[in-house]
């Protein structure tokens, strides 16, 4: 309760007016930032920064924190209207966002986005507010052991998305994991899989590929159906039926808690409790195989962690000085550029600059919401444009997506021959979220196992010493033993039913 009346202090501050003009102009962008495929918070705030050097600290926080979670509104209409990941988190929209889109629901599924957004994102807030400080405490004793860990169970989880055929599932995360592998060793700093390849030494850029599986793929089943299927379907309304709202608040409600838990661990990214809230409601759901053909719930999950997933990131970065993404890092950056020093006396030095921007984020995901609701009708006529004219458009902006992720033609070609694949794989029926997804689960897994082996001077029986650690890696396999006998099951009854028939 000691929080309230600094919390008071801060909107006074935030609502001030070029403060509250800043923080509307910082989320604007941030929703054209995540609209636009292949920029992302990360990108949209690096090429910003620079315009705050002559902006006082205050407003120019607000500006570039409200691109950041602007931006993961905007990259779910993109994803919902075309297929195409705005940015790494909404890949996983991707997968029952566009499905509901075809079926003329995209009006349902950007609106369920938008509420999942602005309440995980206000719940995270006062996550800020209230257990921020404790909670960043404990996430600092989370080394690599327990990140490991956590990387094996979102991996095992990924189980869940395989499709069809679990063979073919296999063989997608086996694509995935070797991606992954492309670039520069870890440990010994060994070059794998360059070729000798100047552009692949950093390895693959995840949002290339995800633009190129998802997007480019799309643009050519699309043309290739447009011929016999038409116009797209018509958007719906905006918000679900009587019988979707109670499985989707609780979608809402776990992405809420996962995100904002995730977010507090150093070191991951926003990617992470997307998967983890869709994988989640799916094993939850009394019907999985309506996932991947427009289940609600893998809009409302997914949506909503990644932007609790903001709240919980920043308290690392103002509690004890850590950033624990990519973006956050950038953040960090432009706290030093502007004179602060990120953690605990941040709070005491200059309490007025912090409890602004945190008020300001109040402020920011009430305009998001705002902005969303009202004009998801207006977003979804995108759907409604010609494919003679949306599909090369689609290609443009995927084009400079692409070169915008590194500056260089290298990702633009790496795109289209992602886009090849995943026409491909989706012609011969294999699933391409496990590609994806363990593309990003493997970097970090070896990165953390490697860590751990070197703590634990090359024993794996380390992990049996970290209680968190070993935990984790028996739920992990709990998980996957109750999969494959499901998996059996499932296969048994199939059988059973071709017999009967």
């Amino acid at each position: 309760m000691d929080s309230i009346m600094p919390l008071l202090d801060g909107f006074n501050t935030a609502m001030m007016g070029w403060n509250l003009f800043y923080c509307l102009l910082g989320v604007t962008i941030g929703m054209l930032v995540g609209i636009l495929p292949g920029l992302g918070p990360t990108t949209g705030i690096a090429l910003l920064l620079p315009i705050t050097f002559s902006m006082d600290a205050i407003p120019a926080i607000i500006m570039l924190s409200g691109i950041y979670y602007g931006a993961m509104y905007g990259g779910t209409v993109t994803s919902v209207l075309i297929n195409t990941p705005g940015e790494a988190a909404s890949v996983t929209t991707c997968f029952d966002g566009y499905p509901m889109a075809r079926q003329g629901r995209a009006g349902t599924a950007l609106g369920v986005a938008g509420i999942g957004s602005f309440i995980g994102g206000t719940i995270s807030m006062f996550g800020i507010v209230f257990i921020g400080p404790p909670l960043a405490e404990m996430a600092l004793g989370f080394g690599p052991p327990e990140f490991f860990a956590l990387m094996v169970v979102g991996l095992v989880m990924v189980v869940g998305l395989m499709g069809k055929s679990l063979l073919r599932g296999l063989i997608s995360m086996l694509i995935g994991l070797s991606l992954s592998l492309v670039g520069m060793d870890p440990l010994t700093g060994n070059l794998r899989f360059t070729f000798g390849e100047p552009n692949l030494v950093e390895g693959l850029d995840f949002v290339v590929i995800s633009m190129g599986l998802f997007g480019i793929s799309e643009v050519m089943i699309g043309m290739e159906q447009a011929m016999h299927l038409g116009a797209l379907p018509k958007v719906g309304k905006l918000l679900p039926e009587r019988e979707e709202w109670l499985p989707t608040l609780k979608a809402i409600g776990r992405g809420t808690g996962l995100g904002f838990l995730i977010g507090l661990i150093p070191g991951s990214n926003s990617v992470i409790p997307a998967i983890l809230s869709y994988s989640i409601e799916k094993k939850l759901a009394k019907d999985p195989s309506r996932f991947g053909k427009g289940a609600i719930e893998g809009v409302a999950g997914p949506e909503t962690a990644n932007n609790s997933y903001c709240g919980g990131a920043l308290i690392p970065l103002f509690t004890i000085g850590i950033p624990s993404s990519p973006t956050i890092a950038i953040l960090f950056g432009a706290f030093i550029m502007h004179g602060l020093t990120p953690g605990p006396m941040l709070f005491q030095n200059n309490a007025n600059f912090v409890w602004a921007v945190i008020a300001s984020m109040f402020i920011g995901n009430v305009m998001l919401l705002i902005m969303n609701l009202p004009l998801a009708r207006i977003w979804g006529k995108v759907a409604m444009i010609p494919p003679a004219f949306m599909y090369p458009g689609i290609v443009i902006v995927s084009v400079v997506g692409a070169y915008c992720t590194g500056n260089r033609i290298w990702d633009i070609w790496v795109m289209i021959v992602f886009g090849v694949i995943g026409y491909i794989m989706k012609k011969i029926d294999i699933p391409m979220a496990p590609i994806v997804l363990t593309f990003v689960l493997g970097k970090m897994i070896e990165n953390s196992l490697v860590q751990s082996l070197i703590y634990f001077y090359g024993s794996p029986l380390g992990f049996l010493g970290r209680p968190l650690a070993c935990g984790l890696l028996v739920v992990a396999l709990v998980i996957f033993v109750a999969g494959a006998i499901a998996g059996i099951r499932n296969k048994r009854g199939l059988l059973a039913d071709d017999i009967d028939a």
